[in-house]
């Protein structure tokens, strides 16, 4: 079941209509069911494991709560961590590293004919492990305290906003809100209804109309120029915004209606001017946990620079490798690493440092261009089919890049799904407010949502196509 389809939309005004004649016990129950329904439309089989993981984390809460001596709680941690990790590498990784393994022995001249497992990814299970873990070790740090009652950690785990594609909540934003009575203002009202319209806009009109632009430059068989391979990475960046970014505000505003509060998880990622900026502004939520649980006891930076950036560069590769089992994404993960540690380097040196915090237009400019096209060469990477793939288009577009051969069956609708887009970003970031539309004045706040509901129903995809994160 995805947002983008009419079978959500009947379930979820089902739900929202019992939802608000119910009492908050009821509503917590109706939570879970509707979230194990809403999973279960995607393949009933793997209910089994979202309700393992919420037991296991459950428990292990519990035991720590309970007991003060570190070796047990060491014990209580790692079997959480290992159970959830376990979990994952399994379904995630296992075809990847069986794969990779066939083709290593394959360059060693040795052919060996054995059965490989292929192993169905549970969809949502980078998100929710996460998730669960998050809890855990937020209950070993003492940070919080274990919830007693099942029901509500199980709505914490599955709750059905973000269960298949986050934001990847933490327990202490979001366990209280479902063990508290709610109560929704009229705010919360106008900002979920406008959430919900603007993610819509951003995956059906943006995100689906962009997909084929994308997909000639990087399917096989297409044999671009290096200008229509700089459109189509263009296209690419703005289609997973738009799909990614689309998920989160449609799962906000589904929230919001019901009382209870997600965090931003994009804010203007394409206006930063460094890769430190960048990670602070696209999927937060990932990268705030992988900061907090990664980077953090890693060491961060004590023991010096070079230990530093080690830490820096792993926690990337790693997170790279969260996004899929695929070379590209390793390399997407290494890419950004190796981004954070020279601008890092960098940003010690006086003159860089003087010139890309100055204020004068110029330096403010160039520094966004640059950012820009290095996090679309990123994209071009991530989108890859192989790495075979990034070597060919990087070569095409160094190599062939002739301003004369500019396709004007990318250039013009690329241009036409971005601006919209980029006209309401402009009024948010001018405000530093993403939810400054329904807050503008009369005329303008009903003319955008005029312009929003019109390009949409005339203009949009109704494919019903996943979301993109949906494969992580």
């Amino acid at each position: 079941m995805v947002f983008n389809s009419l079978h959500f939309v009947w379930f979820f005004l089902a739900v929202y209509a019992v939802y608000r004649l119910l009492p908050h016990r009821g509503q917590n129950w109706l939570l879970l069911i509707a979230s194990y329904y809403f999973y279960a439309a995607w393949d009933w089989r793997f209910l089994g494991l979202l309700g393992a993981s919420t037991i296991v984390d459950y428990s292990c809460g519990l035991f720590l709560e309970r007991t003060d001596a570190p070796a047990k709680r060491r014990l209580l941690l790692g079997a959480s961590l290992g159970f959830n990790l376990t979990l994952l590498g399994f379904f995630k990784y296992f075809n990847f590293f069986a794969d990779s393994l066939h083709a290593l022995l394959l360059t060693a001249g040795w052919r060996m004919d054995f059965v490989t497992l292929r192993v169905l990814l549970p969809v949502g299970i980078s998100f929710y492990t996460f998730v669960t873990m998050s809890y855990v070790i937020d209950v070993y740090r003492r940070e919080i305290r274990p919830t007693r009652n099942i029901v509500d950690f199980a709505v914490f785990v599955a709750y059905f906003p973000h269960l298949v594609a986050g934001p990847i909540l933490r327990a202490s934003r979001l366990l209280p809100q479902i063990e508290t009575p709610r109560r929704i203002t009229p705010e919360q009202m106008r900002d979920g209804v406008w959430l919900i319209a603007w993610g819509f806009f951003q995956k059906i009109f943006v995100a689906d109309n962009l997909a084929p632009l994308a997909n000639s430059v990087f399917d096989p068989g297409a044999a671009p120029t290096g200008v229509s391979v700089l459109l189509g990475i263009y296209a690419f960046a703005f289609q997973i915004y738009g799909d990614f970014a689309g998920y989160s505000n449609i799962a906000r505003g589904t929230s919001k209606l019901m009382g209870i509060e997600l965090l931003e998880n994009f804010r203007f990622p394409y206006l930063v001017r460094s890769p430190q900026e960048f990670w602070r502004h696209w999927h937060i939520s990932l990268s705030t946990w992988l900061r907090d649980y990664l980077y953090i006891p890693l060491g961060r930076n004590r023991g010096g620079s070079v230990r530093m950036q080690r830490n820096l560069f792993l926690t990337m590769l790693l997170g790279g490798l969260w996004h899929g089992a695929a070379w590209t994404f390793v390399l997407w993960g290494a890419y950004h690493g190796i981004l954070l540690v020279l601008y890092r380097a960098a940003s010690r040196m006086r003159t860089f440092k003087s010139w890309t915090s100055g204020p004068h237009a110029l330096a403010q400019v160039t520094s966004w261009a640059v950012m820009f096209h290095l996090t679309c060469y990123g994209w071009l990477i991530f989108r890859a089919r192989s790495v075979g793939q990034i070597t060919s288009m990087t070569s095409t577009v160094v190599r062939n890049f002739a301003p004369g051969t500019l396709d004007v069956g990318l250039v013009v609708p690329l241009a036409l799904y971005v601006t919209p887009l980029l006209l309401v970003h402009a009024i948010e970031a001018y405000a530093d407010d993403l939810l400054v539309v329904p807050k503008l004045s009369t005329g303008v706040r009903y003319s955008i949502y005029a312009a929003t509901f019109y390009l949409t129903m005339l203009f949009g995809n109704f494919g019903g196509s996943d979301f993109i994160y949906f494969q992580f």
